[in-house]
């Protein structure tokens, strides 16, 4: 494409083939406020000595207080950073709130558990078209071992660190992936579950029931697709904290939530569904749907990978 008939969209996406890592830069405005932006302009210039050059946009609003900067620093953000960046790219909005910080030279403010940062002593400034270039003389950094977050073609990504380059197993094998997705799922409803001694084997058998009633061996026969089993002495358990009743019409045969069983149920459920939206929110709505198709897809395999391994037994 000639500088002719170049699209500035199409220039921008051309742009985005470069994979660039992401950083937020930092200083303090006159007056003593503090001053951060969202940074994927970052480069390298020297090294004796240290060096380092970004640029911020003519129209952003935290352009006056970087031009009359002395100090800033910029933070290379580690792969679980994504929502910070995110913070910081938005406007008008107070970033640094409820953030644990430390600071650096001239009092600028310095995030915590990033991959690196450079605290720097502003060298010089150009225009560069519809953007500002600064360049900083490196005084002190820090370097932490730590996976960087990356930008490529408009989403976020991370590496993994591995020998010799290659992804560690545990990084690679989707077995693995699915499971460290399942913890962080989890992570917060166990803890409840945890504070209300209930186990997981139990926490299944609650989330059957809340479908529809069913007998102990039903619940355990579906509880193998999920690593859970159920046993008499949980239902006994379930029962005594009045959780779980004999379904009476069914002559003790099946097993029924309680009303408080239920509201223990929508509570959990509450808890699960904040960290799915949680987790959802690094995503594009269509990718979160791509997402639960493709697990949908998968998952679908489980019940004749259950019947082959009750058979093998």
């Amino acid at each position: 494409m000639t500088t002719e008939s170049l699209n500035s969209g199409d220039f921008r996406s051309a742009l985005g083939s470069f994979a660039t890592g992401v950083t937020i830069v930092t200083t303090t405005a006159p007056g003593g406020v503090d001053v951060g932006v969202t940074a994927n302009s970052f480069n390298s210039v020297s090294l004796d000595p240290p060096m380092i050059l970004w640029s911020i946009g003519k129209n952003s609003l935290s352009r006056p207080a970087f031009a009359a900067a002395e100090y800033f620093a910029v933070h290379i953000l580690a792969y679980d950073q994504q929502s910070l960046s995110s913070r910081f790219s938005r406007r008008g909005e107070d970033k640094f709130a409820g953030l644990d910080l430390e600071r650096g030279p001239g009092g600028v403010p310095l995030l915590k558990g990033c991959a690196a940062r450079f605290k720097c002593r502003m060298a010089y400034r150009y225009e560069g078209g519809d953007h500002d270039i600064i360049v900083g003389e490196v005084i002190e950094f820090d370097h932490f071992d730590k996976s960087p977050l990356l930008f490529h073609r408009g989403k976020y990504s991370a590496i993994a660190t591995g020998a010799a380059g290659e992804a560690p197993f545990a990084s690679s094998f989707l077995g693995f992936m699915l499971a460290r997705a399942e913890y962080a799922l989890l992570q917060p409803i166990r803890r409840e579950l945890l504070r209300l001694e209930i186990n997981i084997g139990q926490y299944f058998a609650l989330s059957a029931l809340g479908v529809k009633k069913m007998s102990m061996a039903e619940i355990d026969d579906l509880g193998r697709l999920y690593d859970c089993s159920f046993d008499h002495a949980s239902a006994l358990e379930l029962k005594r904290r009045a959780l779980v009743d004999d379904a009476p019409e069914d002559g003790g045969s099946r097993l029924q939530l309680t009303p408080q069983g239920r509201r223990l149920m929508w509570q959990l459920l509450a808890i699960g569904k904040d960290a799915e939206a949680t987790l959802l929110e690094q995503f594009e709505p269509w990718e979160g749907q791509w997402l639960k198709g493709a697990l949908h897809r998968i998952g679908s395999t489980m019940p004749s990978i259950a019947a082959e391994t009750r058979g093998a037994n």
